[in-house]
């Protein structure tokens, strides 16, 4: 009698399914991020620079197949999604839930200005982060339930496959640090830089981090240090 260890009988291994994979997409340097000044929801479009980031991304993910393509609707990011549109031969589909945080009386204002007019809750700001201390802003809780909203939505959408995200580093954050299970709350202990590729995998419903802040295709002059939105 032939066992089913020996071969007989036994049943094939059992396939493995394909992973979900998102590529996080933090958009190209914007003429706010040139000034130093923070974005949020306010609406600078691309620099010169960061226009020239998302055509070096766009090559850099040319030939690729993707299920699916999302963007923030926000200028600087939906401008960089067209860029990189135009080497995949896809169209971004616009997504609000994907835009940066909202900072209220924050937004347009370089650091020492906010220091200077908002002593007490920079001050708060730099012992901790904490999207909480900013005036009028939209919150820590409602931003992270925003954003895991609109990433399980892309999710459910695409059990399988490459999916595209043109996003904002407060919005990628999120993402990793859900991985990770811990809230962001305005911590950012990963570097994302502008026109950076970030993955996230799921499989099995099972997420992992596959590669952060990926610049590569980026000349080093093009470079740019992560800076606000």
């Amino acid at each position: 009698m032939v066992s089913a260890i020996e071969g007989g009988d036994a049943a094939p291994p059992p396939e493995r399914s394909h992973p979900a994979r998102l590529y996080l997409i933090r958009h190209g340097e914007s003429t706010w991020n040139s000034e130093h000044r923070i974005q949020g929801q306010s609406d600078p479009p691309l620099s010169e620079l960061g226009r020239r980031q998302s055509g070096l991304l766009g090559h850099r993910l040319a030939g690729r197949a993707f299920a699916g393509f999302y963007a923030s609707d926000l200028k600087r990011a939906f401008e960089t999604a067209q860029h990189v549109g135009s080497f995949i031969g896809l169209e971004p589909r616009p997504e609000t839930g994907l835009r940066e945080i909202f900072l209220g009386d924050w937004e347009g204002m370089r650091t020492d200005e906010i220091a200077y007019r908002f002593p007490e809750a920079w001050a708060r700001w730099v012992e901790e982060p904490d999207w909480d201390v900013v005036p009028g802003g939209e919150g820590a809780a409602p931003f992270e339930s925003r954003v895991a909203s609109a990433l399980d939505d892309i999710l459910h959408r695409h059990v399988t496959g490459n999916v595209l995200v043109v996003t904002h580093g407060g919005v990628i954050q999120i993402g990793l640090h859900r991985v990770v299970g811990r809230p962001s709350r305005g911590l950012f202990p990963f570097k994302i830089q502008n026109a950076s590729i970030s993955v996230i995998e799921k499989r099995n419903g099972r997420m992992v981090i596959a590669g952060v802040n990926d610049v590569a295709h980026l000349e080093s002059a093009l470079v740019t240090e992560p800076g606000p939105g």
